[in-house]
């Protein structure tokens, strides 16, 4: 299709939601603090302040588009978005909170990107920079949303594909980097440059992964995390964080056209796999970006096409979903399809991104208590004691954690509307969250098995060792103690006598139980032998002389 005929994007609303893992922080107090505490905390320091959200709020502030949110949403998926009900009288206790504290900055209010070299310059308005904690689970949700007018379809096309990348993917032969913006720059609201990338700094990031085997962070988006620093970083930060899942954050995209339905099927491909407009290839932007027998099924796999008819509120509206992405688009013309209160954008911004929330967030909080579980076993050393316990502790945690996680935040059903449950069904199923959540359950399990296993085994050594020290001092107590004699009549002596007597003997005694105790396992080996019918009395006394001659493996 000529470039003069596509049809255009009117109204873009571009969110990206990249999870992180937060690594462990320490209280002033020895206790872990809660890392939104230490971001509230800091103060002037840091551009970050907590949201009081119309929930949280102000009731001035709450509208008909927050009621239709919380109203799509199950009971407890409602108790897990916006907290327990408030008591009806009197100020709210604390536990009655959402579990899902929100941060926004609003020092930068527009990005300057050029998608690629030789590209005119694009200036997206910034909705709002957020990050979302959650109460019990180390993670952290950058959640970035912008929003440009009057685009070509092949600009949406790139800034879809060429935005939300953490650092480049690498450097073709002129050095220009690959897959991601050739230019971005962060403004502030006088136009101002807060921080620019450095995709094109090559030996910077290959010096960073050749010395910390970890990525650096592109330049613009270091600036965003601020002051949440990598872990592998030099900068020195309170809240430190590692990537947990691909550098490609997960988007959620609206596109308003003017003519929906003059869109090709390579178009539809293009964005609901978010390929890039492939305008720049040589083969044209009308081919498919892949083969036609993997595109067999996109439509069955990735389109949800209720409203794709040319009647209805908002007509020719279709919604794509790979898991990674979530698109709807649909008619600028139609007012629903573009009401910010109660049409399609609406539902986009609202329960749409909520639904695409819940599913990443569980992907990547089964994806940290995965890592965990790795670190643990990595950092075992059963030769020292101090690694045993520190294992232990670490495995008991995460086995809690993983019991809160599971009874607060794991379901599999979020609404009862067919729109909203289809499509977070299709995250569910492309994000391939049950079998992740089994695979990890199971790894948890095996691993508390472990520790019960090794509990009782012991708990077995400990009564086995008692037991041999028992019936070897059975033979004493029972001669000293036959019908109540006493092999030295001191019971008249001097009261020093017998305090000396008393005192030898308990030292002799306790000798004799701790060095019984020492040899209790040799011990224990001789005393089946001698129970054993089978052997014969030269062997059992061989056994006996094993108790000292013998070497342990």
């Amino acid at each position: 299709m000529p470039a003069t005929t596509a049809p255009r994007v009117e109204h873009l609303q571009l969110a990206l939601l990249w999870p992180v893992r937060l690594m462990p922080v320490r209280g002033s107090e020895g206790g872990v603090a809660k890392p939104w505490q230490l971001l509230a905390d800091m103060g002037d320091t840091s551009p970050w302040r907590e949201v009081v959200d119309e929930f949280t709020g102000d009731s001035s502030r709450f509208h008909e588009r927050h009621y239709n949110e919380f109203v799509t949403f199950l009971p407890y998926v409602q108790r897990f978005l916006y907290g327990e009900g408030r008591p009806k009288h009197g100020a709210p206790d604390a536990s009655h909170g959402s579990p899902m504290r929100v941060f926004r900055r609003h020092d930068i209010a527009a990005v300057r990107v050029v998608p690629r070299p030789g590209d005119a310059p694009i200036t997206l308005d910034i909705v709002h920079v957020d990050l979302y904690f959650f109460l019990d689970v180390d993670l952290v949700l950058l959640n970035v949303e912008v929003s440009a007018q009057h685009l070509e379809l092949a600009q949406a096309q790139e800034l879809m594909y060429r935005f939300g990348r953490a650092y480049p993917a690498g450097w073709d032969a002129q050095g220009q980097a690959l897959h991601c913006l050739a230019s971005a720059e962060w403004l502030d609201a006088q136009g101002r440059v807060l921080a620019a990338s450095d995709a094109h700094e090559r030996d910077a990031f290959l010096s960073h992964v050749s010395a910390r085997r970890a990525p650096r962070l592109s330049a613009h988006w270091d600036y965003v995390m601020q002051p949440l620093v990598g872990d592998h970083s030099d900068h020195e930060g309170p809240l430190r964080f590692r990537q947990i899942e691909y550098y490609r954050m997960p988007l959620m995209a609206y596109l308003a056209l003017d003519r929906p339905r003059d869109l090709s099927r390579s178009d539809f491909i293009r964005l609901g796999l978010v390929t890039g407009s492939g305008a720049h290839e040589p083969t044209g932007s009308g081919e498919l970006p892949y083969g036609e027998q993997h595109l067999a099924d996109f439509e069955h796999k990735y389109c949800y096409d209720r409203f794709w008819a040319e009647g209805g509120a908002a007509p020719n509206t279709r919604y794509l979903c790979n898991g990674h992405a979530m698109v709807v688009l649909g008619e600028a013309g139609s007012h629903f399809y573009t009401c910010r209160d109660r049409g399609v954008l609406a539902q986009f911004r609202h329960q749409h991104f909520l639904v695409f929330l819940i599913a990443h967030f569980q992907k990547a909080a089964l994806l940290m208590y995965s890592d965990r579980m790795a670190e643990a076993l990595k950092n075992l050393d059963i030769r020292d004691a101090d690694s045993i316990r520190h294992f232990k502790r670490a495995i008991r945690y995460g086995f809690s954690s993983f019991l809160r996680f599971t009874h607060r935040y794991w379901f599999h059903e979020v609404s009862e509307q067919a729109q909203v449950r289809a499509l977070f069904k299709m995250c569910a199923q492309h994000l391939g969250l049950d079998p992740l959540y089994a695979e990890v359950k199971e790894r948890i399990a095996e691993m508390n098995q472990y520790l019960e296993a090794d509990s009782l085994r012991r708990q077995a050594n400990t009564v086995v060792r008692l037991t041999v020290v028992t019936i070897f001092g059975l033979i004493g107590t029972v001669t000293t103690g036959f019908l109540g004699m006493n092999l030295l009549a001191e019971a008249d002596a001097p009261l020093d006598r017998r305090l000396w007597i008393f005192a030898i003997t308990f030292v002799l005694t306790t000798v004799l139980t701790v060095y019984t105790m020492v040899k209790s396992k040799r011990l224990s080996d001789f005393l089946d032998v001698l129970s054993d019918e089978r052997t014969s009395a030269w062997f059992k006394a061989k056994a006996l002389f094993a108790v000292w001659t013998r070497k342990d493996d």
